[in-house]
C-alpha cells in the first residue's frame, strides 16, 4: 500500500488481515505508513525496509526510469483506444500486447525506449479504417477502476470493438506525475464545483465538461461500489449531461458485474451516442 487515504487508509491494514486469515506468513510492510508522514526521508525509510540496502542514488536512478516507462506505457494505451475499433485485422492490438510484454522484460532506459519506438512504428505502419466522424466517448471515474481494465471488465476494449473511438484523460501520467492541479482545474468548473470533493472528483468533473464541449457523443462514468467522492459527482455528471444534451452512462463495478449484463447496457449506450451522431450532423 504505496499511499492515499482512501477509507481512511485502512485499506493495508486490511490487505494485511486477509493474508493472515488465509494462512499466509509473511513480512507485511505498509508504505503507506511512511508515506502519510509527508516527508520524502521516510519514503526511503520505508523502501530500505524491503531492501536495507537502497541507496538515494540508485533510487533516483531507478525513479527516473520508472516514471518515464509510465509516461510512454500511458501513451501507447491511449493511443491503442483510440484507434483499435477500426483497425480489423488484428494487427493494432498484436502490436500493443508486443509493447506490453517488451515494458514488463524492460530492465534498462535503452529497452524501454526501443519497446516504446517500435510501439510507435508498429502504429503508424498500420493503416486504420476510421470513418471521417466516429463516435467518440470519455471515459471517468474512480482512479484505480477506471483504468484498470480487471476491474472495470475491460470496457474500453469492449467500447472500441463496436466501432467507437475511446478517450481517457484518467491516468498516472496525468493524475501523479503532470497534474495540473486542483486550484487550475477548479477555475473551469467552478460553475458546478465550489470544493474539492475527494481524490479524483474535480479532475473528472473538469474531464467530462472538456469531453462534453468537444462534442463527444457521450460519457461513461466507472466507479467501485460504495465509492463515497464518485457517487457525490453523479448530480454534477447528470447536469452536464442535460445541458450539453450528451448520454451519461454510470457503470458501478464489484464482484457481480458480469460481462452479459455490462454488454447489455454498453449496447443500449451505443444506441443513444449513434442518436447523438445523428443529430451532430
Amino acid at each position: 500500500m504505496p499511499n492515499g487515504i482512501c477509507r481512511l487508509s485502512y485499506y493495508g491494514e486490511l490487505l494485511r488481515k486477509i493474508l493472515k486469515d488465509e494462512g499466509y506468513e509473511c513480512t507485511f510492510i505498509n508504505l503507506n505508513a511512511y508515506a502519510m508522514s509527508g516527508k520524502p526521508r521516510e519514503w526511503l525509510n520505508g523502501l530500505r525496509s524491503v531492501n536495507p540496502k537502497t541507496k538515494m542514488t540508485h533510487l533516483l536512478s531507478a525513479g527516473m526510469e520508472t516514471i518515464k516507462m509510465v509516461e510512454y506505457l500511458d501513451e501507447i494505451t491511449s493511443e491503442y483506444y483510440k484507434g483499435c475499433g477500426f483497425e480489423p485485422t488484428g494487427a493494432w492490438q498484436k502490436a500493443y500486447k508486443h509493447f506490453i510484454a517488451a515494458m514488463y522484460r524492460a530492465d534498462s532506459k535503452a529497452a524501454i525506449e526501443k519497446a516504446y519506438n517500435e510501439a510507435k512504428q508498429a502504429f503508424d505502419s498500420v493503416p486504420l479504417i476510421k470513418p471521417p466522424h466516429p463516435l467518440k466517448v470519455g471515459i471517468i471515474g474512480e482512479f484505480y477502476t477506471a483504468v484498470d481494465p480487471f476491474s472495470n471488465r475491460e470496457v474500453e476494449e469492449k467500447l472500441a470493438n463496436m466501432g467507437v473511438e475511446v478517450h481517457r484523460w484518467m491516468n498516472i501520467t496525468h493524475r501523479l506525475i503532470h497534474y495540473p492541479g486542483e486550484k487550475n482545474l477548479n477555475v473551469e468548473i467552478k460553475e458546478y464545483c465550489t470544493y474539492e470533493m475527494g481524490p479524483t472528483s474535480t479532475a473528472n468533473i473538469w474531464a467530462a465538461k472538456h469531453y462534453a464541449e468537444q462534442g463527444f457523443h457521450g460519457l461513461v462514468h466507472i466507479k467501485s461500489a460504495n465509492c463515497t467522492p464518485e457517487i457525490d459527482i453523479v448530480p454534477i455528471l447528470q447536469q452536464l449531461s442535460a445541458r450539453y444534451k450528451i448520454p451519461l452512462l454510470v457503470l458501478t463495478c464489484d464482484t457481480q458485474t458480469s460481462d452479459v449484463g455490462l454488454m447489455t447496457r454498453l449496447e443500449a449506450f451505443y444506441d443513444m451516442m449513434e442518436a447523438k451522431g445523428r443529430q451532430l450532423k
